[in-house]
C-alpha cells in the first residue's frame, strides 16, 4: 500500500513541478468566455420555460431510468428524440449515448477488429484516441489536416481503414478540410468518422453542423453529435446508417452496460433541437465571431487561424498562461489556460469561447488587455 500511496504522490507532485496540476475551482460572478455554451441555451430562460412546459404536457416520468437501454431504460421518449435526430441531421438513424465520450469509446472501441486500421488526426479528442486504443486494430495519427500525410498512412493501412477527425477542433478551433477528406477516404475504401461535437447548432441549416453544410451527409460513415455544448443540455448520439446503429445497440460497451439517461434529459435535448430551429442562431455567433476578428487584428499572428466560436490566443509555457489568466480574472473575464500535457509543451494557450451573449464592449475590454500583454 505504501509503493501506491508513494507512486501517487511523486505523480502529482512532477505535475506541480511542472505547473501542469489540475484541480476543481468555482468562478463566480465572471464574464463567460471559457465556456462551450456557444449559443447561451444552458442559460436560457426561453429553453428553461419550453423543458417546463413540454415535461408539464407529458407524462410523468420516473427521476431515473431505471437500467440500460437493453433492459428497463428503454422508451418511447428515447425512441422519438433518436428519430427526430436522424432527422434533423438528414441520416437514416441515430443511437443516443450518455456523453460524447461515451459515444466515442463505444463507437471506436467496437468497430475495428484485429487486423483492421484507424488513422486519427494528431488533434483529435481524447475520446477517439481512447477508443482507438481499447480496439484491436491497428493505429495510425496523422499530421493535422495534413492530406497527404494522411494519405500515406492509408497505403501502409490493412483490413477495414476508419479515419477519425473533428469537423472544428475543440483545442485550435480550425475546421477539418471534409470535402477532401471524404474524396480521399472513397478513392480507398475507407469509412470517415466525424466527430461535429463543435459544429452543431453553429453551422448548417438551424445548426445541423458543417457535414450538413457541405451536404456530405452520404458520404459519411458515421458522425458524433453532442448535446452539452451549443444545445446546452447533456449526452451524445451517433449518427450513420441503421446498420451501425444495429452493431452498436449489439457491440458497443458503453452503450450495453451504462444506464440510460433519464427522459427528463431526453426531454430537454428535444427541446433545444425545437429551440434551435426557432430563429437564425447562427448568424448571430458569427456575428460575434466577425466582430472579434476584425478587433483583433493588430494581434492576428497570436491567434491560431479559426472562423469558429474557438480563439486560441498562443501564450508558450504553463506559467505564461496562467499568470495572463489569473490578470484576465482580475478584470471579472473566464478564460481559462490550455497548459501541457493537454496540449503540445510550447503550445500552450488561452482557449476564447465567444458566445451570442458576450457584448461588444466586453469583447473591445478583453482584447485591449490582450494587444496589451503582446
Amino acid at each position: 500500500m505504501n509503493s501506491i500511496t508513494t507512486f501517487l504522490e511523486q505523480k502529482l507532485e512532477v505535475r506541480k513541478q511542472s505547473n501542469a496540476y489540475r484541480k476543481l475551482i468555482i468562478n463566480k460572478g465572471l464574464i463567460d468566455f471559457c465556456s462551450n455554451d456557444y449559443l447561451g441555451f444552458a442559460s436560457s430562460a426561453e429553453l428553461r420555460n419550453m423543458i417546463s412546459a413540454k415535461a408539464h404536457l407529458t407524462t410523468p416520468q420516473p427521476t431515473g431510468s431505471t437500467g440500460s437501454r437493453l433492459i428497463s431504460g428503454n422508451n418511447r421518449i428515447a425512441e422519438q428524440l433518436e428519430s427526430d435526430i436522424a432527422q434533423f441531421h438528414s441520416a437514416e438513424n441515430a443511437l443516443l449515448f450518455n456523453s460524447g465520450y461515451d459515444a466515442n469509446i463505444g463507437l471506436f472501441s467496437s468497430l475495428a477488429q484485429r487486423g483492421d486500421t484507424i488513422i486519427t488526426d494528431e488533434l483529435a479528442h481524447a475520446s477517439i484516441i481512447d477508443g482507438a486504443r481499447l480496439s484491436y486494430a491497428t493505429r495510425f495519427s496523422f499530421k493535422h489536416n495534413d492530406l497527404e500525410n494522411l494519405e500515406a498512412k492509408i497505403k501502409i493501412s490493412k483490413g477495414n481503414i476508419y479515419i477519425a477527425v473533428e469537423s472544428i477542433y475543440s483545442m485550435d478551433g480550425d475546421e477539418a478540410p471534409l470535402q477532401a477528406l471524404v474524396e480521399l477516404a472513397e478513392q480507398y475504401g475507407a469509412a470517415l468518422i466525424v466527430d461535429e461535437a463543435h459544429a452543431t447548432g453553429i453551422y448548417g441549416q438551424h445548426g445541423s453542423g458543417l457535414i450538413s453544410q457541405y451536404n456530405l451527409e452520404k458520404r459519411v460513415f458515421a458522425r458524433v453529435i453532442t448535446f452539452g455544448k451549443a444545445l446546452g443540455c447533456h449526452g451524445a448520439a451517433v449518427v450513420g446508417p441503421t446498420l451501425l446503429t444495429n452493431y452498436l445497440i449489439n457491440f458497443a460497451r458503453s452503450f450495453i452496460y451504462s444506464t440510460a439517461a433519464p427522459s427528463h434529459s431526453h426531454l430537454s435535448v428535444s427541446t433545444a433541437y425545437q429551440l434551435l430551429q426557432k430563429e437564425d442562431f447562427q448568424s448571430k455567433i458569427q456575428k460575434k465571431i466577425k466582430f472579434f476578428k476584425k478587433e483583433a487584428a493588430t494581434i492576428a499572428d497570436r491567434f491560431i487561424p479559426s472562423n469558429s466560436p474557438i480563439q486560441s490566443f498562443m501564450v508558450p509555457g504553463n506559467n505564461e498562461a496562467k499568470q495572463l489568466a489569473l490578470l484576465l480574472k482580475e478584470h471579472r473575464f473566464d478564460i481559462r489556460p490550455i497548459l501541457s500535457p493537454t496540449v503540445q509543451d510550447g503550445k500552450e494557450r488561452l482557449r476564447i469561447c465567444l458566445h451570442t451573449f458576450n457584448s461588444d464592449q466586453d469583447i473591445k475590454h478583453l482584447l485591449t488587455l490582450l494587444i496589451k500583454s503582446a
